[in-house]
């Protein structure tokens, strides 16, 4: 079974941040808490770390993987950003909008099952927030449950999964449950992929457009 560490979801103890911080830097398998649900992640840009994460999830290896940075200068350094994107960064981030981008040579193409495009969020939570920053690093941040399963909400429901997968589970508390609205904006015309707690609405508000 993996270690559980229980950690405050507003002001993390920093032995424990470390602790995470070490594991992720070494490739090794971790599950965290975000402002939506738990996340189950390693170094992005680590293709031994990230293969392992399909491994965990039973995921085909053809569903790319979202990444967590802790902002736009990261981001900037993983995909190209453009001036919509700069935008939607400025209004919803740290928060739970995804957005998809072209991606840059850096990413190994395990991320992305060799697609060209990076799908990108900073989570609205200090955890995961905290790991990213303490180790100069992009995370996964998929969800934290066997592919097909339902999002994990609580510890308990992950280690019910992936108890025997994982290293390191991060016991936070409660979750929103909420996934995060994902948005392509790698076409002409920005396309919603998945509505969640970033509506529609809020998206045109911000980019003054039609969205498909």
């Amino acid at each position: 079974m993996a270690i559980v560490l229980k950690v405050d979801p507003k002001y993390p103890d920093a032995n424990t941040i470390e602790r995470a911080v070490s594991l992720v830097e070494t490739g090794r398998i971790i599950v965290y808490p975000t402002d939506t649900i738990y996340g189950v992640g390693t170094n992005a840009l680590n293709s031994k770390a990230v293969l392992r994460i399909f491994e965990v999830k039973r995921r085909p290896l053809d569903m790319p993987l979202p990444v967590a940075v802790d902002g736009i200068e990261m981001a900037e350094r993983l995909a190209v950003v453009t001036g919509y994107a700069r935008s939607l960064i400025e209004a919803f981030w740290p928060g739970a909008l995804t957005l998809v981008l072209p991606k840059k040579p850096v990413i190994p193409d395990a991320v992305t099952a060799g697609q060209r495009n990076l799908a990108l969020r900073a989570p609205n939570h200090v955890v995961p927030l905290k790991i990213i920053e303490r180790s100069n690093l992009p995370l996964i941040t998929t969800s934290a449950n066997i592919h097909g399963a339902p999002g994990c909400k609580n510890a308990q429901e992950v280690l019910s999964q992936l108890g025997d997968r994982v290293d390191l589970v991060l016991d936070g508390g409660p979750t929103a449950g909420a996934a995060s609205t994902i948005l392509d904006l790698t076409a002409e015309k920005p396309r919603i992929l998945r509505e969640g707690p970033v509506t529609r609405m809020m998206l045109r508000q911000v980019l003054g457009r039609d969205i498909g």
